[in-house]
């Protein structure tokens, strides 16, 4: 133990524990997703990988499915980060949405097994479920800031509402990963790639044309 780990309080101590076995918890859980597949692990496997009691998972997880939630709010973290580093710098957004998907789709994103076990989140239990739609909701907030901050540099058509482009970009990318999870070779970029070049020709700019009154395009649901 180090001094400074004798000097902190108990407190302080009990929070560093509890935030590292749950670390533990959580990557031991997506490594055995993407060894063995989401349906094939038990929580067993998960404590056993992460040497902890059987019944500490339930102290941090309600059920191996809420791992998904956990997984869905670090990647939603990857792209608020995205989005400040986007304001910040003032990249270029095509050069910045393009460059987004291959940012998103890191380890342990990159593997097959952990996509079809986010998509199965989507009809898992009722709570597991709208969590994961509210995420999704939170995910469009911030497409929707992105595009909103390319139209107003002039790098995004502005003739149609930023909501509405957001939802297409989100979709485009979302349905790429469905696809790429029911082969799992190693083509992801490339899709994601190929799929980008063919939206920016609709999302480019349009000279001499505006955005409509508020109310003329209908805004696609969640």
């Amino acid at each position: 133990m180090t001094l400074t780990s004798k000097l902190a309080p108990p407190s302080d101590r009990r929070q560093r524990r509890s935030a590292e076995i749950r670390e533990r918890l959580f990557r031991s859980a997506l490594a055995l997703f993407a060894e063995k597949g989401f349906a094939e692990t038990t929580v067993e496997d998960i404590t056993k990988a992460a040497d902890v009691g059987k019944g500490t998972f339930f102290n941090y997880f309600p059920s191996k499915d809420h791992i998904l939630l956990a997984f869905g709010e670090m990647q939603l973290g990857k792209l608020e980060a995205a989005v400040d580093e986007a304001r910040r710098t003032n990249e270029p957004m095509p050069q910045f949405l393009g460059a987004l998907g291959v940012r998103m789709t890191q380890e342990p994103t990159r593997n097959p097994e952990i996509i079809r076990a986010v998509l199965q989140a989507y009809l898992s239990s009722t709570p597991v479920r709208e969590a994961m739609l509210d995420l999704q909701k939170r995910v469009q907030g911030l497409h929707t800031q992105m595009i909103r901050l390319g139209q107003e540099q002039g790098e995004i058509r502005n003739d149609l509402p930023a909501e509405e482009i957001a939802c297409v970009f989100r979709q485009t990318i979302f349905g790429t990963l469905l696809i790429w999870s029911l082969y799992g070779d190693a083509t992801l970029h490339t899709r994601i790639e190929s799929a980008f070049n063919l939206l920016w020709t609709g999302m480019a700019p349009r000279p001499g044309l505006t955005l409509p009154a508020a109310g003329s395009f209908p805004v696609q649901g969640d």
